[in-house]
This record gives structure tokens, sequence and C-alpha cells, in this order.
């Protein structure tokens, strides 16, 4: 996502500044190796000076700021409130107004008095989960516990600290036999003769596993350093200025860059941690997550197993850590117990591969619809190669795939973006010059500089005729801005969620040792922040608002709030002055209406929606009830419900999908490429949102093409103005 920008080098005009900024701190930087404390004092200094003056718009350290870098550090230290005790946060409390100072003044105190207590909490609450799991669980008794740690006070003793683990331990090992239980049962099933296991081994392994899990987190936890924990403060104060401003320790820096280079090994999956475990941030196209369709952004990793082996829970366990049991050989298998958004559990199988580029590159098919042709072009991510030129990138491939659906007669075009996290803003601006005459695409504002109109100057219009634009909730970037500028040219219609994701910022990485003139301490690290700003050409920004559909479809995540505005520091919606443009003379009203009416009728909707609404109820859910008989009776309840939904996985929309006559030709000589898309086919064929796409274009046929009805823009027009 963040790769949109690379264009962007030009406007490392800013980073000069800082950099000529950065002489004025030469005078008090060390000049040989310091203790780590000073180290830490220098990483203050440089973390503030940089995002001040390179920030798109710092926000002002103050008390309020201070409040927000207490919070989100004590929360990523005890997210689920099982180390530290009341006495210790009436202690903390004291400096929750003083951190600003603290900053500025390059004050440890605070960060000391936290890593000292933690490390005595840590170490005492091994001596608590090993008595705990010494002995068996009786789960006859009636109780229940809440995993919503965010409500839940801090423990006010040791001992009731202590209940709280045994708690969370119990719940642990009962989530584990039922689990256990489910294999036992499809065992016998498979084999009459097989001899199904007690439930008090099932315990005892469940309880033995669960130590296991417990014995590997604390070694984690033993083996962090200093510095290690001296990152998560500073990285609570680097977030606080938005989500997507954090600092890069030196081994840090290299996996970034790594991972932006090379091909990804594994689930081809980004993740991040949330709480105590890991959330999918991202599926990578080509990916096998992204090809199984099973895993999805937003789903939380609980455990990992090694193919048919025991399930490791990864609660509190290094995202680092988690990671390399995630990865493995190409060819294995990794299975991910994963929380679903609605609260179910899911064990998700994967075979290990690598990301595969040609599922990344731009694909189209071609569907005979009452006796009329259309095609759909699928982009997974705005893709560039700004070392080779040569090379093939989104824009050019969109061009290509779109003059062959031009060549097979076809009456109009879905781009499909769902999931499209976005790419290179060049390709965006190109992409979109497909679809209009000449005129400005997204505007970008830099840091204490004037906005920047970016336009498509290419007069020629590579597709006339009817346009669907296909988003969801993770269309974010590149994908926003190729939908915004085709809602605000009036050109297409936009279908799909309610509204896009809401990503309209833009990163850069500024290595911190440039600052030093002579470092004795090492490498310093590197600072992500956010440097810029993009607008719709109305003015508007795509910042936590993303980009509204006209026509809004029923899916899971309906009735949640997903994306940008999900975070409580998130930069702001914004408005400047729009550019000069003229929308195309559609009239789409009556096609809307027409739509709206189709879905409002549409049984299969009915059901996304009433299953969207339930995902909602369940996502709050967080009390469980520990006695076994109540905790497996609320499982079969609500897989009982879940399976009503499972309809919707049956569906069929009766079309069918075709490879285009230069790609038949292509798949006799390469089987594999004919599997891989005969899959995507046969995925279109159950797709009932590319199905009302089509719906839509067939009603637009009826009216003149766009390019027909368009308003011409010649230069005559002056509005190729580019401030």
């Amino acid at each position: 996502m963040n790769a949109i920008f690379n264009f962007m080098k030009k406007n490392y005009k800013i980073l000069a500044i800082v950099a000529v900024l950065a002489v004025a701190l030469w005078s008090f930087m060390p000049t040989k190796k310091q203790a780590d404390p000073e180290k830490d004092k220098l990483l203050l200094e440089l973390l503030t000076f940089v995002i001040e003056k390179g920030h798109f718009d710092p926000a002002k350290v103050d008390d309020n700021f201070s409040k927000g870098v207490y919070k989100s550090y004590l929360e990523s230290l005890d997210p689920s409130k099982r180390f530290f005790i009341q006495s210790d946060i009436d202690e903390f409390a004291k400096y929750e107004l003083q951190i600003d100072d603290m900053i500025n003044s390059r004050d440890l105190t605070f960060f000391n008095l936290t890593y000292g207590r933690l490390t005595e909490r840590v170490k005492e609450a091994e001596g608590f989960y090993k008595d705990i799991l010494s002995k068996p669980f009786n789960f006859n008794n009636d109780e229940q516990f809440n995993v919503d740690y965010e409500k839940q006070p801090f423990s006010k003793t040791k001992a009731d600290l202590k209940k709280r683990w045994e708690k969370q331990l119990k719940l642990s090992v009962l989530s584990s036999i039922t689990d256990k239980q489910k294999v036992e049962e499809d065992k016998k099933k498979n084999d009459a003769s097989y001899k199904v296991k007690s439930f008090a081994d099932l315990e005892k392994e469940s309880r033995e596993a669960t130590l296991s899990s417990l014995n590997q987190y604390f070694d984690f936890i033993d083996d962090l350093t200093r510095d290690e924990w001296f990152s998560v403060y500073i990285n609570a104060i680097a977030e606080r200025f938005d989500p997507h401003t954090f600092y890069l320790a030196p081994e840090e820096k290299d996996k970034f860059d790594t991972s932006m280079r090379g091909s990804l090994e594994g689930i081809g999956a980004r993740l991040a941690k949330k709480g105590d475990y890991v959330e999918i941030s991202e599926l990578i196209p080509g990916g096998p997550a992204w090809r199984g369709k099973e895993l999805e952004q937003g789903d939380i990793i609980m455990k990992v197993a090694q193919g048919k082996g025991e399930a490791v829970d990864i609660a509190g366990i290094r995202l680092d850590d988690v990671v390399k049991k995630i990865k493995g050989p190409k060819g294995t298998e990794v299975r991910l117990t994963v929380k679903k958004v609605d609260g179910t559990i899911k064990v998700i199988p994967i075979i290990r591969e690598v990301v595969e580029l040609e599922e990344t590159y731009a694909k189209s098919s071609v569907v005979n619809k009452d006796g009329k042709l259309y095609g759909v072009i699928n982009l997974p991510k705005f893709y560039i190669d700004f070392e080779n030129k040569d090379n093939r990138d989104a824009a050019k491939d969109v061009a290509a795939e779109i003059e062959k659906l031009k060549a097979q007669g076809v009456q109009g075009i879905v781009m499909d973006l769902r999931d499209n996290g976005g790419g290179s803003l060049k390709t965006v601006v190109d992409i979109v010059g497909l679809f209009i005459p000449q005129g400005p695409v997204v505007q970008v504002k830099s840091t204490g500089k004037s906005k920047e109109v970016l336009s498509d100057n290419d007069p020629r219009v590579q597709w006339e005729g009817p346009l669907v634009v296909l988003v969801n909730n993770f269309s974010a970037s590149a994908s926003e801005i190729f939908a915004a500028a085709i809602q605000d040219y009036n050109r297409g219609l936009i279908l799909g969620s309610r509204h896009t994701y809401g990503k309209g910022t833009v990163q850069n990485i500024i290595g911190l040792n440039q600052f030093v003139r002579s470092n004795s301490m090492g490498d310093l690290g590197a600072l992500k922040i956010t440097t810029q700003k993009y607008y719709r050409i109305n003015g508007g920004s795509v910042q936590r608002e993303g980009v509204y559909s006209d026509i809004i479809m029923p899916d899971r995540y309906k009735y949640i709030e997903m994306g940008e505005r999900d975070n409580d520091n998130a930069m702001p919606w914004d408005k400047i002055d729009q550019a000069s443009f003229k929308p195309f003379k559609n009239n789409f009203e009556q096609i809307i209406a027409n739509s709206r009416n189709r879905i409002d009728a549409n049984e299969q909707f009915r059901l996304m929606d009433e299953n969207a609404k339930w995902v909602n109820e369940k996502k709050d859910e967080s009390t469980y009830n520990l006695n076994y008989e109540k905790f497996r009776a609320e499982i079969e309840k609500g897989e009982a419900l879940s399976k009503k939904f499972k309809a919707l996985n049956d569906y069929k929309n009766n079309l069918q999908f075709s490879a285009l006559p230069q790609e038949q030709e292509q798949f006799k000589k390469d089987p594999e490429l004919a599997e891989k898309k005969q899959r995507w086919y046969e995925s279109l064929s159950k797709d009932i949102y590319v199905e009302e796409a089509l719906n839509i274009l067939q009603d637009m046929n009826g009216k003149p093409a766009a390019g027909k009805n368009a308003v011409s823009l010649n230069k005559k027009d002056k509005m190729l103005k580019t401030r």
C-alpha cells in the first residue's frame, strides 16, 4: 500500500530541509560510544525533531498528547492486564500528563520505572501459570470470563491477578479440549474401530500444550532486550502523530527493505500485532492465503500448527516469532486457528508457496449476458517497475486488456478493484486517463508546500463505453484515487461496500543516521513518517472517509465501521480547493434506482444483509462460560446459526466467463496457467457482486456510451491548470 508514492522521490526536498536543520543538533551529538540510556535520549531527540520538521501535520506535544502516549504504551506492555496490578498503575498515573515534558527534556524516568516493574511482574507471573497448570481444571463450576480486556480494571492484588490467570488458562484449555473432541469425533466417523480419547486424556493434553506455549512465550519475553522494550516506548510516541508514523529499529528496517524488494515465501500475508494476538493486516495478491479465499483481512490469529501437529497458542508472543512459526518451506502445510470478525473460531489450512507474480497482474474475462458481451478486468494492485520502464506495469497491461475486450465487441467493462491495497500513483493517473480525455486526476499536498495537481495529459480515450468500478472496504490508496476520479468526473458508477478504506496519506522512510555527524552508537534505525496527503479533484480528502459507493451492496462488514476511521489517532478529513475539471453529462439516477430495487428484491442479498447484522451483533460478544456443558452448548448454538449463512458460499449466477482468444492459445502451451485462470472464471460464476455490475452495464447499454455523451475537452477549455 505504501509503495503508492514511490514516484514522490522528487519530494525528498522536504527531507533535505530536515537534514539542513539537523546541523543544529550536531553540537550535542556524542562523538564516542555511550551507554544505552544516552542512546535512548538521542533517539527521543531525533524522533521529535524529525517528526516536527518533516511530518505533514504534526500533533502538538502537550498534555493531551501525553495522555494518548500513556494509554498506548501501557496497552502495548500489558494488553491483557495479566502483569501489572492496580498499585502499579497508581504509581504510573502520576506521569500521565508529564510524558510531553519528559520527551522534551529527554527524561527516561517513566520508561525506566515501567520497564523495571514489568520485568519484576513477568517473573512473578511465571510462578502463576506453572502452578495453575500443574493440576486438572474443574469444568463443572458455573463461572464466566470476559476477554474484553480494555474494559476490565487491573487486578487489585496479586491474589486477584492469579485468579485472572486461572480463568484465562481455564478458557484456553477448555477451547483446546473442544477442538480436540471434534478431531476425535471425525476420526470415529472415518473409522468405527477407533477408540476415542477420554475427556481426562484430552484435558491433560490441552493443559500440557498450554504449558508448552507459555514456556515458549516466557522464553521470548526473557530474551527481549532493553533496547527492544525502548522501541515499544518510542513507537507509543511516534504513533500518536498518526497510525502510519512509526520507528523502525535497525533490524526492523532491514526486514522492511527485504519485504519491499523480494518475493514472499510462506502464506503471503502481512501481519500486525493486535493486543496479545496477531491480525491479518493485508493479503498479498498472488499468495496462497489470497488464492485460498478463506483468510481475510481483520482475522485474528490465535494458534499456529505445523500440518497436523499440535496447535501452539501464540498469545503474547512477539510478532517476529509468530512470523517464524507461520513461514516455512514451500509445499508444507500450516494450520491457523483464527477468530473471524463475527467472533467465530475457524481452523484454516494453508500450503506454503512463493507468491505467484502472475496472479498480481491485470487479467480480463469476457461474458455473454442476454446476447451481449461484457468484459471484466481484475486489478489486484497498481504495480510498476520504477527501475526499468520497459517492464510491464498496470497501466500498460490494463490498456492491453481493454484493447482485447474491444476486439471482442464488449458493450461495457467492469473494473474490479476489490481488495486492491494500492500501488503506484503514476500508474493510477495513467489508468484513469484510459477512461477520460485529458484532465486532472488527483491533488497532492506536501509539508509546507502548495498543492500539486497530477493530470492525464493524453487526449486519447481508450474506453468510451459504460463503466462500473467494483470496490470494498479493503480498496485503499491508489484504488481510492481511481474510484474518486471516476466518480468526480461522473464517468461511471462505483459499486460495492458502503465506503473504501480511507487512507489518504503518504509515507516516506527516513534513516536517522544521516542526522548524526559522528555516531559511535551504531545504526539508529529509521522513521516511517507521513509527509504528504492527497485529495480528490473535487477538493475533498479520502482520509478517514474513503470513497462512498454510488450503489451500496450488502457484505459482512456493512454495519461495522472499518478502515482508517477506526484509529483514534488517524489524521482528520479536510478539504482544499477543487481542481479545474468538467464532469461528463451522464445521468445515472434511474440506473442507480434500478440497481437498488434489484438488490432489495434479491434473496441472496437479503441473506447477506442478515449475515452482516449477525456479524455486527457477534463482534462485541466477549464473555465465555467456563462450565464445560454450557461452553459446548454455546459453541454448538453459534455453529447452528452460522450454518444458515453457508448458503452464501453456494451461490451461482449462471453466467459463463471465458478467456479471450489470445489466452486460449497460451493455455494450449501452459496448462498450469489455464488451470489458474479457470479457477478465476469459476469464482466469477459464483460472484453476485460481479453479476449486479453486469446488470448495471446492461442498463447503461440502452443509453449513449459515456464517451459520446461527454463534454469535449481540449486546450481551449483551459482546464489543464496544475495549480
